[in-house]
């Protein structure tokens, strides 16, 4: 029919489809003067359409992945998503970040295949259903899973005719896949230990549970400006890392005396990205554990018209508190609201009961009589499928059948009683895992790495481990837990900056032809829990094989000049300096040696 039209008509027709289909992505603001105003957005994405608008209309670009969201919402479009993996389809880019609403992520060029992410409601899953991913992870899978930084698991090596499959798994095991990637609220931690804490202020597996349910089923709060997470700390033994979120609810006691009624409110922290040199802040802001979703629901939709759509690099919610400041950030959440929230000074506060950084490792007394909750350290986070079944059957046969997942990429058992602790630890051993890490193992976190990540520059897992290995033939002497967290590039998912020693995967040059080896950045001194920091930088683009000395280094450096094993690396790092620290290494004889 082409045929029917001359050489004008045809560029007519073109210049007006392009017309329609720029008009579609920017809300009509590219058609011309003459053209009908669009008409007012409606619906769930319409607070998300207003804000594209917006941006457009000051001037700006949408990004990319603003304009997919626009021309096909990942939700509408999931049917042609399924018939087309079904097919065998590779997806491409616009359609692997629609995926993404959903849980799958695929891999290429890493790998050929999807990534699936779930949702686990502070990190709390049952026996049956931790055995039944194992059999998904078989069955649709490559036969293993990780524990993420998020208290979550990820199932890899998933062929496209599968995807769809697995998350149909999921649901007949009552767990969702569903806004775990792309530009939503990702998985809700909270204290692993919820409800089994003698510390503990506050229970967080019922808010964690809540605001799950909250924005799994409410799709205006899907398609944000960028990802987006949020943390409940219940006041206990063991932290959750809330520091490192968007937003950090964390279970406070109110004292006499403050400006609202003693007790255990929630105190309000916000901005937390560790990866972009950043840890939340109080607010000064408390409110009741009820009042919980809906605040976080105002801070969103505040984060929603005002967060960048223009540029990824600065699209996080962290970025519109640096440019507003948190008083008039605060101000539009009220307004949101359309109430004032209230505020306490911290001298109404009482002090935090103190961490201990390692409880996520060996037996620890619950707050139930003559029960416990033994932490088994999974290297670097993988688990096979027959491991994960065992585990599953040592959960049902010794414990109350719950496995917790922890920020630290390991999982407790929990509710096992005193006569059974023995029984637990030899069958966790007899499966090759350990309920007694290492003073290096124990605090070891790595992110997936250039073997299942396009972004990463190392392979962490393997270089985690390798620096664990050598740590443990060489440094015998070390006696006390010390963090060390490897992450591949600058998303920092294994939040190299907060560990005690933080690699940062890079590429480091090597000859006069432009060739790269994989190596890191290496940073020291980070903190979190009671002693939140941002590390700071020593060593740039060291080769990964020459990683575990500069880490035996800098450990030998702490054990010479400590002032006893009571002083954490943390707190010899302060106390001594970065650049000291870094002159002491090198003097060691293992960095002179390889001089």
């Amino acid at each position: 029919m082409a045929d029917d039209f001359n050489a004008e008509q045809k560029r007519y027709l073109e210049g007006f489809a392009s017309g329609i289909a720029a008009a579609r992505l920017t809300g009509g603001l590219a058609l011309g003067q003459g053209a009908a105003a669009p008409s007012e957005p409606t619906g769930p994405d319409a607070i998300h359409i207003k804000a594209q608008d917006a941006a457009v209309k000051a001037g700006g670009k949408l990004v990319d992945q603003e304009k997919w969201k626009r021309a096909e919402n990942p939700f509408e479009g999931h049917n042609r998503l399924i018939a087309e993996a079904a097919a065998g389809k590779t997806p491409k880019p616009e359609d692997n970040f629609r995926w993404r609403y959903h849980g799958l992520f695929w891999l290429s060029p890493a790998s050929s295949d999807f990534m699936c992410r779930l949702r686990i409601p502070n990190g709390i899953l049952q026996h049956w259903q931790f055995a039944g991913i194992a059999d998904l992870a078989d069955a649709h899978g490559g036969g293993y899973s990780h524990v993420t930084t998020r208290a979550n698991l990820q199932v890899r090596e998933i062929k496209v005719e599968h995807g769809q499959p697995f998350l149909d798994g999921l649901i007949d095991l009552g767990l969702t896949a569903r806004g775990s990637g792309a530009d939503n609220i990702r998985n809700v931690t909270g204290s692993p230990v919820a409800g089994i804490d003698a510390q503990e202020l506050l229970d967080t597996r019922p808010l964690a549970k809540s605001w799950h349910n909250w924005i799994v089923n409410d799709r205006s709060l899907y398609g944000l400006p960028r990802k987006f997470n949020v943390a409940f700390d219940g006041g206990g033994v063991m932290p959750v890392l809330e520091e490192t979120n968007d937003i950090g609810f964390q279970a406070v006691e109110v004292l006499e005396g403050a400006a609202v009624a003693p007790g255990v409110w929630m105190r309000l922290v916000l901005g937390g990205i560790s990866g972009h040199r950043d840890l939340a802040r109080d607010t000064g802001v408390v409110l009741k554990p009820g009042d919980c979703n809906r605040v976080a629901d105002a801070i969103l939709r505040v984060f929603i018209k005002n967060g960048d759509r223009t540029n990824r690099n600065k699209s996080r919610m962290k970025y519109v508190l640096d440019a507003w400041g948190f008083d008039k950030y605060l101000a539009a959440v009220e307004e949101e609201l359309g109430y004032t929230l209230a505020r306490v000074d911290p001298a109404h506060v009482a002090p935090r009961g103190p961490m201990d950084r390692f409880a996520h490792v060996g037996v620890h007394s619950q707050v139930q009589a003559g029960l416990n909750w033994i932490g088994v350290i999974l290297p670097v986070g993988k688990m096979t499928t027959d491991q994960m079944r065992a585990l599953a059957a040592i959960a049902a046969d010794c414990g109350d059948g719950a496995i917790r997942l922890t920020v630290w990429q390991n999982f407790l058992f929990s509710g096992v009683p005193d006569a059974k602790v023995a029984e637990v630890e030899a069958r966790v051993a007899a499966l090759g895992l350990t309920t007694s890490a290492s003073s290096i193992r124990a605090g070891l976190v790595a992110c997936t790495g250039i073997k299942g990540c396009k972004f990463a520059a190392s392979d962490t897992k393997g270089h985690a481990l390798m620096i664990a290995d050598y740590i443990e033939a060489n440094v015998l002497e070390l006696d006390v837990p010390v963090n060390v967290h490897v992450t591949g590039c600058h998303h920092s998912c294994a939040q190299h900056y907060i560990g005690d020693i933080g690699l940062i995967g890079a590429k480091v040059p090597v000859g006069e032809e432009g060739d790269t080896v994989e190596g890191y950045d290496i940073v020291v001194g980070g903190g979190f829990g009671d002693a939140p920091k941002i590390g700071t930088e020593i060593w740039k683009a060291v080769k990964a094989e020459d990683c575990p000395g500069r880490v035996e280094a800098l450990l030998r450096s702490y054990l010479a000049r400590r002032t006893s094993p009571a002083e954490s690396f943390q707190a010899f790092t302060a106390r001594t300096g970065p650049e000291t620290l870094r002159n002491l290494a090198e003097d060691q004889p293992v960095l002179r040696a390889a001089a």
